[in-house]
């Protein structure tokens, strides 16, 4: 078993793992799992960085036939196939025509036209939805052509997928990725291929703006530090991408060109960026009208342009402190909002891919399917760690968990390890002390959210941490039971109701949660509070009884009980907690005893 951990963490082949399993069946298979897992985790990274690639990429691209050039050979290169091909819509004739190919050899396939309807790439047009087939030849879901059919079979190819490319809401063309040997094309390459296409999307818009921008100047030549200026922003807003910059960076850049203040806010209006001195009373109404067109337009004292990608609105930007905009200016600001797309887009591409991932490593730490070792390794790997914590809390949020995540706190954010749906429910594993400090965290999530949030742990990788989301689960639900929704709780939180979901019980600690502070009061100061409680129960909750089974005068009873309060808080005699309070008080007998 050493020898395999060894050649996992040195990254070995199946072979070698296999190899030292020897006939040690169970052994290699788990191996050969843990292996498979690691080498999807880094798939993912792998193709997520080959996005970032792309998206830096296009962005410095200038010559449109470039663009597309680069946008099939990524295709071909992201997707591992024999040839990739883009078709663009001609609106006046009605179909589609080849415009730029990476790894065909046939003249007649690289000449030819798609009309609506015809093959794999018509329907696509036609649809605006991708498809994909392992056998093009063979599958007859779409309609065959003779042309069509002729030159596909004169490139040899036989597995075809196929996906739109939508620019402002409106069809463009066909992005393809094709083999010439049968094969599937799994769910998630189509979707790393629909990736690419919504970059190319965006990267279009790009190119396009950038020739109105360069028209415009051209127009302007005369006035040739206009030139100058819309040159350098070009250079400016490439540079910030090609050096993964953030809309901050876009923002700031902007408003330093055109001595101006900027704020970008996104879909909702909520702000993301800021630059100069912003007068927010403008913003809202302003970024409220602007259009999908990509257009800047007029807001009383403001500007303002809107941020899309393939027909989504992403937000807008916001621009103030200019009595007017030169022509040049405005397609500044325009292509500022095609490159500020750009980054939203490719962010939450990557906010996705995160969330999958982590999803994808919680189920298999929530299962216990999985070893723990290796799990650290991919958590690791995930959020680019050198260490992680040994101990960790669980929190299971059950109803409308969708905003959660987004109302966590700073302090709660650092200290969040993997979040993630599981079993219905939203998961988040967080690297704080004990589960009082973690409720007492998600509290304001809580009540925000009306989502009912149970903590348990802290607990270790492995066993430990599947008993603690499974006692998190059953905190929850008895939380539901007790009309306690939309609350955020630990076991000891709960009193007795608490204890009866947990698979193990720290007494000494839940006495001390429930009846600490008088068990310190009584040993700072040498008074007897617990055995006046033990009284004042005794006697059916009356004061009075209890003084005359104490011999003392019912005053000094009162007194006490007062002190109890200011030590426990309102309402320790209230029927549910007074319980809690009985029981810990049994509780701490039997340890004295």
């Amino acid at each position: 078993m050493e020898e395999l951990l060894r050649l996992l963490a040195e990254d070995a082949p199946g072979s070698e793992l296999a190899r030292a399993a020897g006939s040690d069946q169970a052994a290699r298979d788990l191996a050969l799992r843990i292996r498979a897992g690691m080498d999807a985790s880094k798939k993912r990274e792998a193709e997520l960085s080959a996005l970032v690639d792309v998206a830096r990429e296009l962005a410095s691209a200038r010559d449109p036939g470039g663009v597309l050039d680069t946008i099939v050979h990524r295709a071909r290169t992201l997707i591992g196939t024999d040839v990739a091909y883009l078709t663009m819509y001609d609106a006046a004739r009605g179909d589609t025509f080849m415009r730029a190919t990476d790894g065909s050899v046939s003249a007649a396939f690289q000449q030819l036209r798609l009309p609506l309807g015809a093959g794999l790439g018509g329907l696509v047009a036609e649809t605006h939805k991708p498809y994909w087939t392992a056998d093009y030849p063979g599958d007859r879901r779409f309609r065959h052509t003779s042309p069509i059919d002729s030159a596909v079979g004169e490139e040899g190819l036989v597995a075809i997928c196929g996906t739109p490319l939508i620019v402002d809401g409106a069809f463009v063309g066909v992005l393809f990725a094709s083999n010439r040997t049968r094969r599937p094309f799994s769910r998630e390459e189509v979707s790393l291929l629909g990736s690419l296409a919504a970059l190319a999307a965006v990267t279009i818009v790009q190119v396009r703006a950038a020739a109105e921008t360069a028209a415009a100047l051209d127009q302007l030549s005369a006035a040739h530090a206009g030139v100058e200026h819309a040159a350098a922003a070009h250079d400016r807003f490439a540079e910030i991408v090609l050096s993964g910059g953030d809309v901050d960076a876009i923002a700031a850049a902007l408003a330093e060109l055109l001595e101006v203040w900027v704020i970008l806010v996104d879909a909702l209006g909520n702000e993301l960026a800021a630059a100069g001195k912003v007068d927010r009373s403008q913003v809202a109404q302003a970024a409220g009208s602007s259009s999908a067109s990509g257009r800047l337009v007029r807001e009383g004292d403001c500007w303002v342009v809107a941020a899309t990608a393939n027909g989504e609105r992403l937000g807008a930007l916001v621009i103030g402190g200019a009595d007017d905009l030169s022509g040049a200016d405005q397609r500044i600001v325009e292509r500022a909002a095609v490159v500020t797309a750009l980054v939203l887009l490719f962010r939450r591409q990557a906010a996705e891919q995160s969330q999958r991932a982590q999803a994808d490593i919680l189920a298999d730490a929530l299962s216990g399917n999985s070893d723990p070792r290796a799990l650290a390794d991919r958590v690791r790997l995930l959020k680019r760690q050198k260490e992680l914590p040994g101990q960790l809390l669980v929190a299971v949020c059950r109803g409308d968990h969708s905003g959660v995540l987004a109302r966590l706190s700073a302090p709660v954010k650092d200290r969040l390890q993997l979040a993630g749906p599981y079993a219905g429910d939203l998961v988040l594993l967080l690297a704080l002390p004990d589960a009082a400090s973690g409720a007492r965290a998600l509290a304001e999530v809580a009540r925000q959210t009306r989502v009912t949030i149970a903590v348990t742990g802290p607990a270790g990788w492995g066993k430990a941490l599947v008993e603690a989301h499974q006692q998190a689960a059953r905190l929850v639900t008895t939380m539901l039971r007790l009309g306690r929704a939309g609350q955020s709780a630990a076991p000891d939180d709960l009193g007795v109701a608490g204890l009866v979901g947990a698979a193990e019980v720290d007494i000494r600690a839940h006495v001390d949660h429930v009846l600490g502070a008088v068990v310190s009061y009584d040993a700072q100061r040498g008074t007897d509070l617990i055995g006046t409680l033990q009284e004042y129960f005794a006697a059916g909750q009356s004061p009075t009884r209890a003084a005359k089974a104490m011999h003392i005068h019912p005053n000094t009873v009162q007194q006490r009980l007062d002190r109890i309060t200011a030590l426990l808080g309102d309402g320790w005699q209230q029927p549910e907690h007074a319980l809690d309070v009985q029981v810990a008080l049994r509780l701490l007998q039997a340890l004295r005893d």
